[in-house]
């Protein structure tokens, strides 16, 4: 292999990798030229990767593709798809319905490595989606949608809702049932003869007239009904992929091929019963498998009960409503660090939106008024007011919350490592096919067809798969019900490893909307009442809601809003410079910070102090009793005028840090890693947001769900947290209901493939035995979850 060197040539040639014109002064590796780093390094990724076939099938080897998707450059077609656009970010979810296996979800979730332009993909394989995440000044759409196509990918753009595609498979999938299940009958009133013995004193030419009949009916079945399986398998083979359709394929036409041999040769009747018998079943399957995730499909009920709120105005009256109530012509305020729920455009003046749920980048975007604003943006600054142009999709934002860009773990989980497993099993199933397929021809040639087909179809690799993410997924759809609400599957296995638990006070083990404010120092005027109410209601700091609730109300306008985290508020409210907090921050040098005060100044004149009393949770005791087992530890921003109550809480055990900023509390997690602790962080999510990213399992715990952040693994409802205890329990529950359905698929595959290579289970009965150990394993890991979630008090 050469060398990258930089050579001068003359002419102009075309990249390799994008079929760009290179530049005079470019890079040859490898033998072949390249525009541009960039396009080398993508090279080179593929020669070292098992992706090498693959880029070779890229777009440039398929021009039948040119045009194909055009009409994704129509801008209002282009704007109707995209979820977010920018100059250099666009986000986009595609319908890709040819995802079959983990094999597809790798290389799809690595489409970055076929082009510089794509920043990510994420897959989900349930659904046979992508989300994917691209840089427009170096990939368009219609490129994108053809890169796709080209590695057997091709995405669905329609009109179509996702319960008329839904509708529309489904019936596809009820005639196709029909026919096989026709021809299958036919088939077998046919061979009643055979069957019964009778067919030795039958003519010869009526034996001919049957078999060859027989043979019609089995087209339809081989080219109509089972088509989907040579379709998948075909596709799969092309991209060298083997799927879990390949040997299911395999095993229709070694039935098929076997029968059509005997019956041309006149040696044998055929197995064309048992091709119809099996299409028939193996359909059966696929509808009630259908039909049975449907019913248990965890994602779908989990963010039904995530009460994703806004606050909308209605005839100059603010009111809180779930998002999934907003519609295109709504106006809603949008305070600091709170997220756009839906596409809307700004009514205010300016705005400073933070898109770092979609794009992973804290950087402020300024904007002005009419300026198009994306759902999962949050205001940075004081409050706004929005116009909703589409409706809200909750799916979309509980998506963004798993934005990849917020992951901070390195560890395997049980989805991915038995992804792994599936991605290897088809090899190993055709192995034993072809070993048993050599034994039984050497011992009994004719039964060696039925021994490899029933091999080929009973083993499934499904039932594994499906364990981890149907237990996860009804961990959190029940943890959902009870308002703990996890962002991933994967979240709630790391609850099992959780060794030490930290709190967050204000606003976690206190109360955020319950406690008394008082004002000591000249009395505030009914104006400046009314400012300081407008400067803390663009604050959602549970602090700042107690101030806001013991003043009276004003008409001023707001500029300028600053929050600075762990020191306070300022603003200018009708042309006054306000702040609010510690006395440092308020430029009051000459006083010591008090406990339960918060400082006011106005116009750089100090005029005293909101004393702000805490009360503490219900139920707090009682938890702290149940979490013997943990390591605790309280962080808090305020002095330790609280310790006494927070003693007789807390056992003299739990470690107590008071003044705490937040860097603090983010080397205080950092430092309990290192010495080998599992972390739960539990804090507000605003002055904490750094320690519950740092942490293994950071909740935020919150009154208010529309302003959650996108560092946390969770939210819980202040009034929940008593519950804590009984979360954590049920998740040890969710990992023995894991283990236990491994050992069910384990089991199922083991004794499956003993009966099929001792000869004795036919492919038609392991066509029925394939679908129902998936839903075993999905029944079983979504009722076994049920009961647990009983036995603690959380159905």
């Amino acid at each position: 292999m050469k060398t990258a060197v930089e050579e001068y040539v003359d002419q102009q040639v075309k990249c390799h990798h994008c079929e760009e014109e290179c530049r005079n002064d470019h890079l040859i590796f490898d033998g072949k030229d390249f525009c541009c780093v960039g396009c080398k390094t993508i090279y080179e990724l593929f020669q070292t990767d098992d992706l090498r076939e693959l880029y070779e099938t890229r777009n440039k080897s398929n021009p039948h593709l040119a045009g194909k998707y055009d009409f994704l450059e129509n801008k209002e077609i282009r704007d109707k798809l995209l979820s977010f656009q920018s100059e250099t970010y666009n986000l986009i979810q595609l319908s890709l319905p040819d995802i079959h296996c983990s094999s597809c979800v790798y290389v799809l979730e690595n489409l970055a490595d076929f082009h510089p332009g794509v920043i990510q993909s994420t897959v989900n394989f349930l659904k046979k989606t992508a989300e994917i995440r691209y840089n427009p000044a170096v990939i368009q759409l219609p490129e994108l949608a053809g890169l796709l196509s080209s590695i057997g990918y091709p995405p669905q753009f329609d009109a179509d809702s996702q319960e008329q595609k839904r509708r529309k498979n489904s019936s596809s999938l009820s005639v196709k049932i029909g026919v096989a299940a026709f021809c299958f009958g036919n088939i077998m009133l046919l061979s009643f003869p055979e069957y019964l013995g009778i067919d030795e004193s039958m003519d010869d030419s009526f034996k001919e007239f049957f078999a060859y009949l027989n043979i019609l009916l089995a087209l339809p079945v081989l080219l109509y009904s089972a088509r989907d399986y040579f379709i998948s398998a075909y596709k799969g083979l092309k991209s060298k992929f083997v799927n879990i359709d390949v040997p299911i394929a395999l095993g229709i036409v070694a039935l098929f091929g076997r029968s059509l041999y005997e019956i041309l040769t006149q040696t044998g009747a055929g197995y064309l019963d048992s091709l119809g018998g099996l299409v028939f079943f193996l359909l059966i399957g696929k509808w009630f498998q259908s039909k049975t995730y449907e019913n248990l499909s965890f994602e779908r009920d989990y963010k039904s009960y995530f009460p994703l709120a806004a606050t909308r105005i209605d005839n100059g009256v603010a009111t809180a409503i779930p998002i999934a109530d907003l519609k295109a012509g709504d106006e809603v305020i949008i305070r600091n660090h709170e997220i756009i729920p839906a596409d809307a455009v700004l009514l205010s003046e300016k705005a400073n939106i933070d898109y770092s749920f979609v794009t992973g980048e804290e950087k402020p975007v300024a904007m002005t008024a009419n300026d198009q604003l994306y759902a999962g943006g949050r205001q940075v600054g004081e409050r706004i007011t929005v116009r909703i142009t589409k409706p809200s999709s909750q799916s979309y934002l509980t998506s963004l919350w798993n934005n990849h860009a917020f992951k901070v773990t390195d560890e395997l989980g049980t989805e991915e490592i038995t992804n792994r497993i599936s991605k290897y099993f088809t090899f190993i199933i055709l192995a034993i096919a072809v070993v048993s397929g050599i034994v039984w021809f050497l011992v009994s040639p004719e039964n060696m067809w039925q021994v490899i087909t029933a091999i080929l179809i009973v083993a499934c690799p499904c039932a594994l798969a499906l364990s981890a993410p149907f237990t996860n997924g009804n961990t959190i759809r029940i943890f959902g019900r009870n308002k703990f609400y996890l962002k991933s599957a994967p979240t709630a296995e790391k609850l099992n490893a959780v060794d030490t638990i930290v709190f967050d006070k204000t606003g976690t083990l206190t109360e955020s909307g319950e406690g008394k404010v008082k004002f000591f120092g000249k009395a505030l005027t009914k104006e400046e009442e009314g400012m300081v109410r407008k400067l803390v209601e663009n604050s959602i700091h549970p602090v700042s809601q107690k101030i806001r609730k013991s003043l009276r109300a004003a008409d001023f306008t707001m500029a300028d809003f600053k929050e600075i985290p762990g020191n306070g508020l300022q603003g200018v409210v009708n042309s006054h410079l306000l702040k609010l907090g510690k006395p440092a921050f308020v430029e009051m040098e000459d006083v010591k910070d008090e406990p339960g005060r918060v400082y006011l100044a106005i116009d750089g004149i100090p005029r005293g102090y909101f004393e702000v009393s805490n009360q503490y949770r219900e139920g707090l005791k009682a938890l702290v009793a149940r979490l013997d087992g943990y390591k605790l530890a309280i962080l808090s921003g305020d002095n330790d005028h609280e310790r006494p109550q927070l003693e007789e809480i807390f056992s003299g055990q739990t470690e107590m840090k008071f003044r705490q900023q937040p860097q603090d509390k983010l080397d205080y997690i950092k430092a309990l890693q290192a010495r080998g602790h599992r972390v739960m962080m539990l804090g507000d999510g605003l002055n904490d947001a750094g320690a519950l990213k740092q942490s293994d399992v950071g909740i935020a715990v919150t009154e208010d769900v529309s302003s959650f952040s996108p560092a946390c693994d969770g939210i819980l409802e202040g009034g929940q947290l008593k519950h804590l205890a009984a979360y954590l329990d049920y998740a040890k529950y969710g990992k023995n209901i894991i283990i236990a359905s491994f050992v069910i698929s384990f089991l199922y595959n083991v004794v499956g493939l003993t009966f099929a290579v001792a000869g004795a289970l036919t492919p038609i009965f392991a066509a029925i035995l394939m679908p129902l150990s998936s839903i075993s394993v999905v029944a079983f890991t979504t009722f076994a979850g049920n009961y647990f979630a009983r036995k603690k008090h959380l159905f």
